[in-house]
Order: structure tokens, then sequence, then C-alpha cells
């Protein structure tokens, strides 16, 4: 008894003492309502509940120690649970953090998107809201991803009855032994027939570029096509002649056939979506034949019965026999023979009656058909397959001409080709320019940011410049690819173009080509000190050192003429450029500073006089705008005046005639009594 009530007293949730068994459902209620925050606390009361428990004690009752040991066993659950809702928060947190240089880059769309990432109360209750709202109105967007995994669902019910219906209805044993699996096959894939077309009235479409979501203009879209007619046919209950004609009559199912345009129409996405396009299309060419030759044996095994097994030479042997009687061996004999006879080899055994000389020949006829089909497009398919190697091969081959003709060195024709050598094997003989040349320029450059990100990050003028300016730049960029020992530029060489190295190693030697003063790696530039044309420079535009290729370097340039038009637009990317130009410049002691500053109040004084200019030139098209209204509106006042001219000549023209008319009515009347008397 004293060792239980040293027990509660020991324990930070008791109080007051109490009886044992009251205390220990008192104190387990209370531990169990503990918030998570208080771990530190939990873990010491744990420590505690276990040295207790380990404390030997001959007279402690069996039940405490055991109920204890449970209530110390739930707190390390508690917080072993605790530290994995923590961890997976944060990796869930990590995990969506965008990359800074992108999200810099891409604006504020990617912002809105992180920013609703929150886990509030509010946010929380908006999502079931939208979520109750999107069950409300499901709309599906044709260029999604679901959309694409619903085809390749639909694609699959599509595939099995173009291949087993016909299989089923002309191989008998085929359909009586698996009778059971055919039903619940064929009644899935009715399932599924329907939803597609479920699917099919609440899929969108695009008017005037957005999503049409109005589930009444989205039916009649659908209602109004062929597509709908062949939709309904193809899930007609015609499997209820079953109670007439029995179950083994799968040919009632044909109209299930002409579903077919999902399976394509998934082909199409797949060949769009793909990485290997040539590899899908041989295998897409492949399931056709495989299909076609499966449906011909077919064909040919129903022929069969229906002239009689073993009735000739043609067609399929007498069941009777054993070895021609089970199922398996009708089914690969007459895909044999379909084979043959589709691909135009022949040795097969000649037909004998008519119907069986008209199949034949149309069977060669299909057959013809197939061959040039499948020599054309694998031809074209290889041909695509292998047309940059051919194209990179044609360069090698005229550059090695050129050389035989102009009688190079062979230690540089061995550089040349060594130089090709690693482009190919590096995978750097696309011309990107080219590649991308059809897209808009927003897209090019946002691909070269996401190839080159890397790279980027590490170049200082395109962490601090503007996200249009990035955009300007990246657009410049013109890969290149230095050997072993190349010198990028000499000094006192007149500087047209920037470098920053996107790979490789560059060293910046003394004029010896030995002497090393400085080691370049990726993401470093230089050269823009030559083109920036900075006021008071002792080197002008010339390059100020020795840089040479270490390795294979790939480098990007960016001429002259392409940073100043980059930069005009920007001024302060400009500035930004100029200051390290000028620390480089001044740590070199190739600055001449007074000559800076006259250039800077020469500079100052030429602001002021472009500022004239430009306000002149403000004021000049400001009086020709207010010349322009004062003319306009003079014009409009001549035309009212003109008009209420008109206006008045005729109301004077009406008094007159008015008046006239009055004064002729008064002499008839005054004349009109005088003639009476």
């Amino acid at each position: 008894m004293t060792a239980k009530s040293n027990g509660l007293h020991s324990s930070p949730t008791n109080c007051h003492p109490c009886p044992p068994t009251q205390a220990r459902v008192e104190c387990d209620a209370e531990r169990t309502g503990l918030s998570t925050r208080r771990t530190r606390s939990t873990q010491d009361d744990t420590s505690s509940e276990l040295r207790r428990g380990a404390a030997p004690d001959g007279r402690e009752q069996p039940a405490a120690s055991a109920f204890q040991g449970r209530q110390a066993l739930a707190r390390i659950v508690r917080l072993v649970l605790v530290l994995r809702d923590w961890a997976s928060k944060s990796l869930h947190e990590e995990q969506q953090r965008p990359d800074p240089f992108l999200e810099r880059f891409q604006g504020p769309e990617l912002h809105t998107v992180t920013a609703g990432t929150g886990n509030d109360l509010e946010d929380e209750e908006t999502e079931e809201e939208n979520k109750k709202k999107k069950w409300q109105i499901f709309v599906v967007d044709p260029a999604g991803d679901w959309y694409y995994r619903w085809l390749a669902v639909i694609a699959v019910p599509v595939l099995y009855n173009w291949c087993l219906l016909v299989a089923r209805a002309c191989f008998s044993d085929l359909q009586k032994t698996y009778a059971v699996l055919w039903l619940v096959l064929d009644y899935v894939s009715d399932s599924i027939y329907i939803g597609d077309i479920v699917i099919r009235l609440r899929t969108g479409f695009l008017e005037q570029g957005l999503l049409v979501k109005d589930l009444k203009k989205l039916r009649d879209n659908y209602i109004h096509t062929l597509q709908f007619k062949l939709d309904v046919l193809s899930i007609l209950p015609t499997d209820l002649a079953y109670f007439a004609v029995g179950l083994h009559c799968p040919e009632l199912r044909f109209n299930r056939l002409l579903h077919f345009s999902r399976m394509f129409e998934f082909f199409d996405r797949t060949e769009t979506r793909t990485s290997h396009p040539n590899i899908f299309r041989i295998s897409n060419l492949v399931l056709y034949i495989l299909v076609i030759i499966h449906w011909n044996a077919c064909i040919y095994y129903a022929i069969s019965k229906a002239i009689g097994f073993g009735e000739d030479t043609w067609v399929y042997p007498n069941v009777t026999d054993p070895e021609y009687g089970y199922l398996t061996r009708e089914y690969i004999y007459c895909l044999y023979w379909s084979t043959l006879t589709l691909t135009t080899i022949g040795e097969t055994p000649p037909p004998v009656r008519d119907e069986e000389y008209l199949f034949v020949i149309f069977d060669f006829l299909i057959g013809v058909l197939i061959f040039a089909t499948i020599v054309g497009n694998v031809g074209s398919m290889i041909s695509n397959m292998n047309a940059t190697r051919a194209e990179f091969q044609a360069k090698i081959d005229a550059i090695k001409h050129y050389m035989q003709f102009r009688k190079v060195s062979k230690d540089m024709e061995t550089k040349v080709i060594k130089w090709f050598d690693y482009l190919w094997t590096n995978k750097k003989a696309v011309d990107e320019r080219e590649v991308l040349r059809n897209l808009p320029d927003k897209l090019r450059a946002e691909i070269a940011i996401n190839v080159h990100l890397e790279t980027l990050k590490k170049v200082r003028i395109f962490q601090d410049c503007e996200a249009g300016l990035l955009v300007e730049l990246v657009l410049k960029l013109r890969p290149q690819v230095f050997s072993p020992g190349d010198y990028i530029c000499r000094k006192g060489d007149i500087g047209k173009e920037m470098y920053i190295i996107k790979e490789g190693k560059l060293a910046v030697v003394a004029d010896d080509g030995t002497t090393q003063y400085a080691l370049l790696t990726a993401g470093g530039c230089f050269g823009e000190i030559s083109i920036l044309n900075i006021k008071g420079s002792k080197m002008g535009n010339r390059r100020t050192a020795n840089i040479r290729s270490l390795g294979y370097s790939d480098l990007f340039c960016l001429s002259k003429e392409d940073l100043m038009e980059a930069v005009t637009e920007y001024p302060d990317a400009k500035k930004v450029l100029e200051e390290r130009g000028r620390e480089i410049l001044i740590k070199e002691g190739l600055l001449d500073e007074s000559a800076a500053e006259a250039s800077t109040e020469g500079k100052s004084t030429e602001e002021k006089l472009d500022r004239l200019a430009l306000n002149l030139d403000t004021l000049h098209t400001r009086f020709g705008q207010l010349l322009t209204e004062y003319n306009d509106a003079q014009m409009k006042l001549k035309q009212r005046i003109t008009v209420l001219e008109s206006k008045m000549r005729q109301q004077d023209l009406e008094d007159f005639f008015s008046d006239s008319s009055d004064s002729l009515l008064e002499d008839e009347e005054k004349a009109l009594p005088g003639g009476m008397q």
C-alpha cells in the first residue's frame, strides 16, 4: 500500500491523494488528455514510470505494475506519433517549396499556388466545399491526365471485344469451355461502356480558348454527333436474345465493336505523350497486323466449318483426328495458315472450290497491302530514328572532305574529329535553336531556363536581374564548345562577346600560356568588361586577360549587340554590370578614375540634353494634338453653322409661301361677295 501511495504521489498529474483504484482511473483519464506540446513533461513522466516499474517491490500488486507499464507504453506511442506527424509535415512542406529562382521568374502564379497550401481550418472548409461543388458539377478536361487514364481503361474492353468476340463466335469450344468467364467479362465491359457514355456527356471542350463547363452545352455537343449514335448502338442489349437462342451465340454482341473510336483516340494520345514515339508506332503497327491475322484465322476456321472439316485439302483437317481435335491446335493451325497467306509467303494447300478461291484472292490482296504498309512504315520510322545521326555524319563527312582537299595537318584533323566525337558522345550535336524554333518566345525561355537552371542560378547577373531581362538574355545565348587548350580570348583582343560557363574549367593564364592566375568553373561569366565600354578603362574595349580551356568546355556566348539591345530597356541591370566591371578594373589597376569622373560629368550633361530634347518632343507632340483638336472643333462648328443656315432658309421660304397663300385666300373671299351682287 505504501508503494502504491508513493507511486501516485510522485506522478505530476496528481494533485491530491485518493483511493488507489479511483486514482488510477482518474490518472489515466487525465494523462490521455494531455496535449502533444507537453512532450518534455511526458518523457520525464514516462522515465519516472519506467523507473518505478523497474524498482523491485514484492508487495506491489501485479495489476498496478502492468497498468503503469501500459501507461508508459501509451506515452511512448503518443510521442512517436507526434514525431512522425511533425516529420511528415516538414517533408511535405519541403517537397512543395518551389525553387526561388524559378519562382521569381515565373511570376505570381507560383505564389498563388504556394499560398494556398496552408492547413488552417478555413482552408479545410473551403476545400470541402470545393470538393462538393466539383462532385455536383463534374466536368472532365480532355487535355488532362484523368481523361487520358480513362481512355486507357476504356481501350481494354474495346480491344477485348475486337479480339475475343470473333474468336468465340467461330471457335465453339472456346465459347462453351469458359462460358461463365465470358459472361462476367462481357457485362463488366458493358458497364465500362455505359460509364464511358456518362464521361462523354461531361467531357468539356474549348470555346474561345476556355473550357466549357455548362452541362447543357456539353450534352448537346455530344448528342448531335455520329459518335453518340454509334455509342448508343454499341450498348443496345442485343444479348437478351440469349433467352431465345441460348448462351452460346456471342455473335449477338457484335454491336459492341462499334465503340472502336475510343481505342484509336487512346493510341493517338499515347503517341503524342510518349517519349519514344517511333517505338510506339512500330508496336501499334504490329498490333494492327496481329488483329487482322487473328480475324482472318477465325474466318478461315468458320469457312472450313461451313464447308466441312476435312472435305478437301484446303479446309481445316477433320476434327475427329486426335491430332487436330483440340482447341489449341485448331487456333494455332488457323493462325499459321493466316500468317502464311497474308504475308504472301505461300506454302499453303491450294483452294479447291470457287468460294475458297475467292477467299484466297481476297486474302492475297489484303496481304499485299499489309506488306506495303509494313515496309513503308518501318522504313520511314527507321529513317526518322536515324535522321539526327545521318545529318550529323553528313557534316563530319563534309568537314573531312574539305580538310583533305585543303591538305590540313593530321594533328588539326584529329582535333576536329575529336571535337565532333565529343559533341555526339555528350549529346550536344543538336541545334537547340532549330529544335525550338516553332515555339513562342515565352515557352522557349522557360525551356531554356529549366534545362540550364543549375548554371543560370550560379550567374550573378541573372540572380539580380528582372524576369523580363532574363527572358531577353536567355533567348540570345548561343552554346559553344571549346577543345582542350583552346583560347577563348587573349589579352588585347577586341571584345565582341561575353561568356557564361555552363560546364568545364577555364584558366586565367599569363602570356606564356602555362602560368595560371585563377580558375573559372561552372556558373562564372567573363568578357563583359570589354563589351560594356566602361568609361575610364585603360584597355578600352580590349580583353584584359588570357583565358584558356583546360578540357572540353561548354559555354554560353552573348554578343555585344545582343547584350546592348537587351539592357537598353533595363538601365538598372546595365548599372549592375558596369559597377561589377569597375570593381574588377579597380582591383587590377586598369581604371583611370579622373577620366571616369570626367565621363560621368559629361554623361550628366548629355543626360540633361537628352532630357531637354525629350521634353521638347513631348511639347511638340502635345501641341500637335491640340492643333488637331482645334481644327476638328472648327470644322464641326462650321458644319453646324451651315446646317443652321440651311434650316433658316427653309423656314423663310415656308413663311413666304404661307403668307402669299393667306393673301390670295383673302382676295378671293373679297371678290366672291362682289361677283354675287
